[in-house]
């Protein structure tokens, strides 16, 4: 079956192949369980080392608020500061602007990207199966719409690749230019500051004018295209994007500020490393107080950690599941059993896997908060217990 709305082509394709029998089934759970056995200890060990990761920062952090000192004035450089954290807030400005010749386009900036995009086929697929006349069928619709796209799309990789076929390079490549030499006042930022500066906005291609003869400007787009309105794949078309205003900018207003907290080094900013083992280089666009800039760095550790900890209990249980998947294996030819057994074994999973998850973050807090550690650790047999307490007492003989 085919079709064609627009741009956008579709087809049917449906294969079949005989229902697995019970020895290719526990053969195939056989594999998942080794891939269980994998991820399962992957999640202890992100649990453990998410733990000391975390208070290590923490304590860095109060570290750093305590010897902090903020400058009086960017454009002076103190001997006195020479090694110290310091916390200072001011106008990015950079030595020269930077360029791309190619379509005549300059700005004083930290950052200037240059992205690329080709008008391409895209392929999507939706499938489903179903079982008929003792076979599993499984029907796939296969869809192609053409899009924008800033990376190559590999046409070989289609259902079907006649009538969707993709150029495979662009002839213009995305590019991102960072200014050798970046400044607040007469401090220098280190390589690791100027990587924090990454705030990028759409630069504005109305005040310039078509670079080539066969370049049309387009919004805020240079178009490589017969027709921008009616592009056919193999069309390029090119946008900027800008971050770090290190001037001020007719059209773009005045220069960016920063707040940066670094170790003083002559007249550079380079990273402060904490007795816990850690490094503070921050920077945060605008202009803050030293408060409140470890108060971001805080709450930003917090939402790192809790991430991570989910991701560590979803591995585990993911690891569990797949690790007693053969039970569901055994039985799944009786339907009820086999749902009984699927709910059990999915409660067996999240109880265990809250337990360790528990028992693995105390393990990491022993040697930061032994008494925090010790509360965490009674706390991780909490599941256990409800699960055991609602498990009906046998009778009495």
């Amino acid at each position: 079956q085919f079709s064609d709305t627009g741009s956008r082509k579709e087809h049917v394709k449906i294969t079949s192949e005989s229902k697995p029998g019970f020895l290719e089934r526990l053969s195939e759970t056989s594999g998942g369980m080794l891939m269980g056995l994998v991820t399962f200890l992957l999640a202890f060990y992100l649990l453990f080392t998410n733990e000391g990761r975390a208070l290590r920062t923490a304590k860095s952090l109060d570290e750093g608020l305590s010897l902090v000192i903020s400058l009086d004035s960017m454009h002076s450089i103190s001997q006195q500061n020479e090694g110290r954290l310091v916390h200072l807030s001011g106008a990015l400005s950079t030595s020269k602007p930077l360029f791309d010749p190619s379509y005549g386009l300059s700005i004083q900036a930290v950052k200037l990207k240059r992205n690329v995009e080709m008008y391409q086929w895209v392929e999507y697929e939706d499938s489903k199966e179903y079982e008929e006349n003792g076979e599993i069928k499984k029907e796939t619709k296969y869809s192609y719409n053409t899009e924008w796209k800033s990376e190559v799309v590999n046409s070989r990789n289609f259902d079907r690749e006649i009538g969707h076929k993709n150029p495979s390079a662009m002839a213009v490549e995305s590019f991102t230019a960072v200014s050798p030499n970046v400044q607040v006042g007469s401090f220098v930022l280190s390589k690791g500051l100027v990587d924090k500066i990454d705030d990028f906005k759409q630069l504005s291609l109305s005040n310039l004018e078509d670079p080539h003869a066969d370049v049309t400007r387009g919004g805020d787009y240079f178009y490589h295209s017969e027709n921008p309105r009616r592009p056919e794949v193999g069309d390029l078309r090119v946008s900027f994007f800008y971050a770090g205003l290190s001037g001020d900018d007719p059209h773009l207003g005045s220069a960016d500020k920063v707040t940066v907290i670094a170790r003083q080094r002559g007249d550079q900013l380079v990273p402060y490393h904490t007795k816990s083992g850690d490094i503070l280089e921050i920077l945060h666009p605008g202009d803050h107080s030293v408060e409140e800039v470890f108060q971001k760095e805080h709450h930003s550790n917090t939402m790192k950690t809790w991430a991570l900890r989910a991701a560590g209990w979803l591995s585990m249980f993911v690891g569990i599941s797949l690790m007693t998947r053969i039970f569901y294996t055994l039985v799944d030819w009786f339907p009820v059993v086999r749902d009984l057994v699927n709910i059990g074994l999915k409660a067996f999973a999240f109880c265990v896997a809250t337990s360790l998850s528990l028992l693995t973050i105390s393990v990491g807090w022993l040697f930061y908060r032994p008494l925090w550690a010790l509360l965490i650790a009674l706390l991780s047999v909490v599941p256990i217990v409800v699960a055991k307490s609602r498990v009906p007492p046998k009778k009495q003989q």
